[in-house]
């Protein structure tokens, strides 16, 4: 299990945990106690004791540290004590599954020793030639008493690897100080992303990996009170028991997120769930797993690390999941099996992503950074065409995916607006004497789904507590109407429910432009509302306005206005309809990205597509979705329907394609079932689709001489270098099929690197001019045209070697796009210059893919 010899050390803070739970009277006939109430007490290790007890189970090695043998009869009030009261759990959100396990209902406080020092320990059997040494640094007296710190950090000449465990994020303690001088290089900095908080580190808890990450690392960057932890060589900060980020100083400094897809911090379990001390010493000792489990060179040593962050990740959620046991004082804590892999494990460590932070100079540059993206190998056309064909959790099983109920998906801006909304609406039910109404704003084209997206939410939280109504203001003729939907909203306040109320249409005109505001001024601040001479309470209500003219919330008040006199014409106007103090009213809002592409940055709209396509045929037509959940759609089809550059109804216009298709009987969705080119017209631009349609039977009759072409441009790329290559100055009829597909491969593969530089392919009718790229378009196209043929070149079974062997499958140019030889990095530039020619000699234009005008947007 781990490395034979290694000597690992384990030293830091003490403290004994005080476990205390109450159980109901043991029977009604013993003694008179026995009637009573039984309160239990228990005495646990903690701190650095704990931990030792974390490595010893995760590393299977002999633990130098120090000792408490009988922790009950040995116990000196010198100690420092943390007192906790326990109470059963459920063992899993899984509401079939009624196990209960003991944690911790809340934390007591601390009871200090006799001095003021809490009583450290020394470590038993101590040796200076440890390999690795952690540390449990809590800010608890051992950081300044350098009696008790290991012997390998002591004595001259010794450089173990260091896992520093620390709780107080300074760098003034006499042990950092230590440690930044004669151990740097090698030690490992672990602090919880909470205790970063604590110091006024700020960093967005619960919206999105990708927010969270890019906090960090602008914090990291910018807080001079974090700047002794930036020049760390090795620094990994917990987030919860679903994720942590890993910053390295390698003479470049990079950030990496480590994450749970599926869940964001402080998903997992909610605070109904209970708590667990030791959650990070947990973490430790799972890294230390990874550390202790080979040999390795100073270039292997992140990806050790790497390996025991997922490690870490893994136990951590073990270790809560298990918490006390069902019974404490029977319970073997922590659990031997903690660090062992079991069928019936709540989470493997496979399920465990990373994905590289891009570097930030400004913390809200590169703020439409997705893990998408990065974490695909494919482009996103390709993972939209994937989740239609094999639905949404087969595919996205590596990025962030929010699900709230029957609401999916992976737009980073909604995930942030709609977990933001889902906090406020629970922080607002669990309150309690609430007088005023929770009101957000809701905004998006009409078909977007405004009151679906909200709707799920509120359902996730407290289905049978939420009742939903809607009101559409644009049908209401007096102010009488709006205090009749009043009364309607308090009825239901009266029966102990929370209305959830649509005011559709908000900011409709009324008396004047977005003339209704001033009649919700009074309800959303005071939470009344008068009728005639009388005022009434509202009672506990979620008010959600949703824009009908307003497509965002910087739409509504004006902020996308350029023209200055303009915007002092709307802003006197919006200030004379009551929008700022509507505005302040406000505690949320969110903008619905419907299937339409809002603008150049949004480049997840063909996912939404996706997604919300999959979810149309699941619902309407499911006799198309196979036994093994593959949707029966033609290609052609989805490319359609996909690739359309707007929908003239939103969502709206894909179910009505869908409904006015001919499936009821269909095995499978052809061209043939599609509705007539005249209704189409109502939905979308019916030559634009038509021509998508047959896009790909075009495309793929010429996949051959696309190839053919590729490769007379690699038999003159091979004759004019100075290095011929043999394999490629044959004629194509000689040329090996292994190298005959590699070149079909390329040829299928264009239209997709293309999409990464924003273009697309069309079929036209004679040959076009074509494009010549820009240097940063051919980068991009370069690179990734050589990470296709290098994992093209893998999976055929190539490897890298110093010299091309056909026989023995090497060849040099096998590496990273970074560590390609300049000429070989010109040969690929080369070849990808010439695809406007190629492809337009077989009747395909290269066509900049367009983006929404203001016009655009209109029905």
């Amino acid at each position: 299990m781990y490395e034979k010899g290694l000597k690992i050390v384990v030293s830091g803070d003490i403290c004994i945990n005080s476990l205390q739970w109450v159980t109901e009277p043991q029977n009604s006939r013993g003694l008179n106690w026995q009637n009573h109430l039984n309160v239990h007490s228990v005495l646990k290790p903690g701190e650095s004791l704990l931990l030792a007890k974390l490595v010893a189970l995760a590393t299977g090695a002999s633990i130098h540290s120090p000792k408490i043998d009988d922790i009950e009869l040995n116990i000196s009030k010198d100690f420092l004590r943390s007192i906790a009261e326990l109470e059963p759990f459920p063992m899993s959100a899984d509401k079939k599954k009624n196990k209960k396990v003991y944690r911790i209902k809340r934390f007591l406080g601390f009871a200090g020793p006799s001095s003021n020092n809490p009583k450290l320990l020394p470590i038993i059997d101590d040796d200076e030639n440890a390999d690795i040494v952690i540390i449990d640094d809590e800010n608890n007296g051992f950081n300044s008493n350098e009696k008790f710190w290991p012997l390998a950090l002591k004595t001259p000449g010794k450089f173990p690897i260091v896992l520093y465990k620390m709780n107080n994020p300074i760098g003034s303690s006499a042990l950092w100080k230590q440690l930044q001088k004669f151990h740097f290089e090698k030690t490992i900095v672990v602090i919880n992303g909470d205790d970063l908080r604590s110091k006024g580190v700020n960093i967005s808890k619960s919206l999105s990996w990708e927010r969270t990450a890019q906090d960090f690392v602008w914090q990291i960057n910018n807080n001079p009170n974090l700047a002794f932890l930036a020049n760390c060589h090795h620094l990994i900060v917990p987030f919860g028991l679903e994720g942590a980020i890993y910053y390295r100083d390698g003479g470049v400094n990079e950030a990496y997120l480590y994450f749970i897809p599926y869940e964001f911090e402080g998903g997992s379990f909610k605070d109904t769930d209970g708590k667990m001390y030791g959650l990070t010493s947990c973490f430790v000792a799972g890294l230390a797993k990874s550390i202790a489990s080979e040999s390795y060179n100073k270039e292997e040593f992140p990806l050790l690390i790497g390996e025991g962050i997922g490690e870490g990740i893994v136990a951590v959620q073990k270790y809560f999941v298990n918490g006390f046991g069902e019974n404490v004082e029977e319970f073997q804590f922590p659990s031997p099996t903690l660090f062992i892999e079991e069928e019936d494990d709540f989470i493997n460590r496979d399920l465990i992503q990373d994905v590289r932070i891009p570097d930030l100079t400004h913390k809200d540059s590169n703020y439409y950074w997705y893990i998408l993206s990065d974490k695909s190998s494919t482009n996103l056309a390709e993972i939209a065409y994937d989740i239609v064909k094999n639905g949404v959790n087969d595919v996205l099983n590596s990025i962030p995916i929010a699900q709230f109920r029957n609401l999916q998906t992976v737009d980073r801006t909604e995930i942030e607006s709609y977990r933001s909304i889902k906090n406020l609406m629970w922080e607002y039910i669990s309150t309690k004497n609430t007088v005023r109404p929770l009101s957000i704003a809701v905004f998006g084209t009409p078909g977007s789904g405004k009151s679906f997206g909200v709707t799920e939410i509120a359902a996730s939280i407290a289905p049978e507590l939420i009742e939903k109504l809607s009101f559409n203001l644009s049908q209401f003729r007096t102010p009488l109407d709006l205090i009749n939907a009043f009364h309607k909203v308090r009825d239901f306040s009266l029966e102990g429910k929370i209305p959830l109320i649509f005011f559709d249409e908000f900011d409709s005109a009324f008396e004047g432009k977005l003339g209704w505001l001033k009649y919700f001024l009074a309800p959303m601040q005071d939470g009344v509302f008068r009728d005639e001479n009388s005022i009434h309470p509202i009672g506990k209500a979620i008010f959600v306005f949703a824009g009908g003219t307003n497509s965002t919330f910087r739409e509504f008040h004006g902020e996308d206005i350029k023209d200055e006199n303009e915007r002092k014409q709307f802003l006197l106007e919006f200030k004379g309809a009551k929008g700022p103090d509507f505005i302040s009213r406000l505690r949320g809002y969110v903008n619905i990205l419907g299937p339409n592409q809002t603008d150049e940055r949004d480049q997840l709209f063909i996912i939404r597509r996706a997604m919300l396509l999959r979810s149309l045929i699941e619902r309407k037509v499911p006799h198309l979705i196979d036994d093994n959940g593959k949707a029966k759609i033609d290609n052609g089809v989805l490319r359609a329907l996909l690739k359309i550059r707007r929908y003239k109804h939103e969502s709206r216009s894909m179910e009505a394609i869908l409904e006015m298709s001919m499936l009821t009987n269909a095995k499978i969705w052809e061209q043939s079932d599609l509705p007539s080119k005249e209704q189409l017209k109502l939905h979308v631009d019916e030559e634009q689709f038509l021509r998508h349609l047959m896009h790909d039977a075009f495309y793929s009759e010429k996949i051959e001489s696309l190839a053919m072409a590729i490769h007379e441009k690699y038999r003159m790329l091979s004759e004019n270098s100075r290095n011929i290559d043999l394999d490629f100055i044959v004629p194509w009829e000689e040329l090996s099929e292994e190298l005959k597909n590699s070149n079909r491969d390329q040829a299928r593969h264009i239209p997709n690197s293309l999409l990464k530089i924003n273009y697309d392919i069309i079929s036209v009718k004679e040959n076009p001019e074509f494009v010549q790229f820009t240097e940063k378009e051919l980068d991009i196209l370069a690179e990734d045209q050589h990470t296709r043929w290098y994992r093209h070149r893998k999976k055929a079974g190539w490897k890298y070697g110093v010299i091309k062997d056909n026989k023995k499958k090497t060849d040099p140019a096998l590496v990273s796009w970074d560590n390609l030889p300049y000429d070989k990095k010109d040969k690929v530039y080369q070849m990808v210059k010439i695809w406007p020619e190629i492809l337009s000699k077989s009747n395909f234009k290269i066509e900049r893919l367009k983006f929404l005008s203001k016009s655009d947007t209109s029905d």
